[in-house]
């Protein structure tokens, strides 16, 4: 993978640099010793490393500000940096840039369950934010698996969703409005608690664009109130071809649950051994939730059942308690963290109509067989977001490569599908090159007018979405 060749000036001017930023940031919140900056030289995506200049956690929006106006005088970039959890890449540094990390900005600013939202800083963690509101009845919608660790700013910078998004949406359905940083540190505020901000619709553009408009400190969102009920049940498939028909029928009949999963027999048994769910041994496993009272829910899963019924089902089981239901879903949101047991993996992020599915996956098996890797899938069925695991070995020579080969085409499959590169993950480094499959030239060109209004040297989060062969002349201007 290329990168940036760093700015040699940059690292000469690194100890002015570290100065001025200890001044206004205090000593603590700057890290600058190379042993100590090995820890941002990655996010989740640890086949790329490139130890940062120095790394850098501001505690408020005004610190962020400061810190931003004396990266751009002196001309460095910048990488924002959420929890870490990224699996595209998107806060791996290039050698010349400082990390900004978020993790010190965690404070619930405001609560209004009559208004319906929450306003928090954008280092708090996602589960934290219906941890602050579910005493009083309310939830925050967006579920992804790494939800216990990841920031809200990650969330935003990468649209992020989760096994709920059928029904809820994903990150900019449920974000209000932001407080955020530019990189000359000017702050401004888009957006607010209001439904919907007058004028152009710039939430729309911030959420997605992976920290290359701006550091995003303060966001307001959408709470829910808590559902009466839920309830997931397990349908279990001889193939995943017959599975993938399954969603389909659901989604066709109108029927629309809160959530549809689906994990193949690698996946099931790793996250079985992992949790101990009772998961069947199946080839393909549904997990589909429904909720609302109890006569509602039977009615739903009752609509469903007879779905699944025309495509023989090996199991049809519903949860019998709540407790039954935690573990299903732990088991789940588990899965990326068990499949580790099994080898080194690379999770794709591609996403295809409902109504391809069963012809998607039975390619993916296809091209699993011709470049010799094993592929797992789990995903959310429902939305045809598919993350695909190639299992590979690190330590094997050519090994990562064929994996980033099948995993290109895999995700050209999408596109071909009438679907598109990323749903949630982003595009960061990892789908960077693959950018001219989805979109001509004149779609890049358009995207990236929009980066100059916002950072006309391309300073925020540098070698990250546009492939470097058609940045290039951008980059510095």
């Amino acid at each position: 993978m290329d990168m940036p060749v760093p700015d040699s000036a940059v690292l000469d001017r690194k100890p002015r640099l570290v100065a001025r930023l200890r001044e206004v940031l205090g000593a603590d919140a700057v890290i600058d010793d190379p042993a100590e900056t090995r820890a941002y030289e990655c996010d989740a995506l640890t086949a790329y490393r490139c130890p940062p200049l120095a790394a850098i956690l501001p505690a408020s929006t005004e610190e962020v500000a400061a810190a931003l106006r004396i990266c751009n005088e002196e001309g460095v970039p910048v990488v924002p940096r959420g929890a870490g959890t990224s699996l595209s890449g998107g806060a791996l540094p290039t050698a010349d840039s400082v990390i900004l990390g978020v993790a010190r900005l965690d404070r619930v600013l405001e609560i209004d369950t009559e208004n319906r939202f929450i306003r928090v800083e954008a280092g708090r963690t996602n589960l934290s934010v219906t941890g602050a509101v579910e005493a009083l009845g309310f939830f925050y919608a967006p579920d992804p698996s790494s939800q216990l660790a990841c920031a809200i700013a990650g969330n935003i910078g990468m649209n992020s969703g989760g096994a709920h998004c059928l029904k809820y949406g994903v990150t900019t359905n449920n974000l209000l409005g932001v407080k955020m940083v530019l990189v000359d540190g000017t702050v401004v505020e888009i957006g607010g608690a209001h439904l919907d901000a007058p004028g152009y619709d710039l939430i729309g553009v911030i959420c997605g664009s992976e920290g290359q408009l701006g550091i995003v400190t303060e966001a307001t969102l959408r709470i829910l109130p808590k559902p009466e009920g839920a309830r997931p049940v397990l349908m279990g498939f001889g193939s995943a071809e017959t599975a993938g028909a399954c969603v389909s029928a659901i989604i066709r009949a109108g029927v629309l649950p809160v959530a549809i999963e689906f994990m193949d027999r690698p996946c099931i048994r790793a996250c079985e051994a992992f949790v101990h769910a009772g998961y069947p041994d199946v080839e393909a496993l549904l997990i589909v939730e429904v909720e609302g009272s109890s006569a509602e829910i039977d009615a739903q899963l009752a609509r469903i059942r007879a779905i699944a019924e025309r495509h023989d089902p090996e199991v049809l089981r519903e949860s019998g308690s709540a407790e039954e239901s935690a573990l299903i879903w732990k088991g789940r949101k588990s899965a990326f963290g068990a499949m580790g047991q099994i080898g080194d993996y690379i999770c794709l992020d591609g996403v295809i109509p409902v109504g391809e599915l069963p012809m998607v996956l039975r390619r993916i098996g296809e091209l699993s067989a011709q470049y010799g890797l094993q592929v797992s899938n789990v995903f959310h069925a429902g939305d045809g977001n598919l993350h695909p695991l190639i299992i590979f070995d690190a330590n094997r020579p050519g090994d990562l490569e064929t994996a980033e080969k099948l995993g290109a085409d895999i995700l050209k499959l999408c596109v071909e599908a009438g679907g598109c590169l990323s749903g949630e993950h982003g595009v960061g480094v990892e789908k960077r090159d693959l950018m001219t499959t989805q979109f001509d030239a004149d779609d890049l060109d358009a995207q990236m007018d929009v980066k100059d209004v916002f950072d006309p040297a391309w300073r925020l989060n540098p070698a990250k979405v546009f492939p470097l062969s058609v940045s290039e002349g951008r980059r510095g201007g």
